[in-house]
């Protein structure tokens, strides 16, 4: 199989470094891996970050740093067939990158322990754009992202008839290493449809 890139963003306090290696065990034979890194530095706990909420800063502050990872983001996508994907705040960047120019590429998404940031939006968008698969895994014990905002995510694109492989399980916020064969299995299936 020959042909694409799996893009994987990690979370908030987290680096480019860290996310490798769960990205590299679950890149499809064949397929590049790419782990870009966010450009704003966590200001009390360490990592990196798509964008800032913390104290002082505004919603609309916040989305137009989005946006601006978003850019970033944009500038050094390749061409061909992408999955695009992440963990967290990462995921939720992988969902927004629907709304960009580059969504004929996106053959996949794998959205990990995320929820949507503009739901609204993506909602509205997800009719007018070609279902494609998607690999969605969240604990039913996740703190900071509860369970039903997760399911609330997984369910735009299955009521805009996108195929949804859901693995849920009882951890945290966290990726569930038990699932990770069925993880690999439902991105390699976007691989092999990306060649069709």
């Amino acid at each position: 199989m020959s042909g694409g890139t799996l893009i994987m963003m990690h979370g908030m306090t987290g680096t480019s470094e860290r996310m490798e290696d769960l990205a590299r065990g679950i890149t499809p034979e064949g397929w590049s891996t790419l782990c870009p890194q966010a450009r704003i530095s966590h200001p009390t706990r360490g990592g990196f970050a798509w964008w800032l909420f913390e104290d002082g800063i505004s919603w609309d502050e916040s989305m137009s740093q989005m946006e601006e990872s978003l850019s970033g983001i944009l500038e050094i996508l390749p061409d061909g067939p992408i999955i695009v994907g992440g963990f967290s705040q990462g995921g939720a960047m992988a969902s927004a990158l629907l709304e960009t120019d580059s969504v004929d590429n996106i053959v996949g998404l794998v959205l990990i322990g995320t929820k949507t940031v503009r739901g609204e939006s993506l909602r509205d968008s997800l009719p007018f754009l070609k279902p494609r698969p998607v690999a969605w895994m969240h604990g039913a014990k996740d703190h900071l992202v509860p369970i039903d905002l997760a399911r609330e995510h997984a369910d735009l694109f299955e009521s805009a008839g996108w195929p949804v492989t859901r693995l849920e399980h009882e951890k945290g916020h966290m990726v569930n290493l038990n699932q990770l064969e069925e993880l690999r299995g439902a991105i390699e299936e976007m691989a092999e449809n990306a060649q069709r």
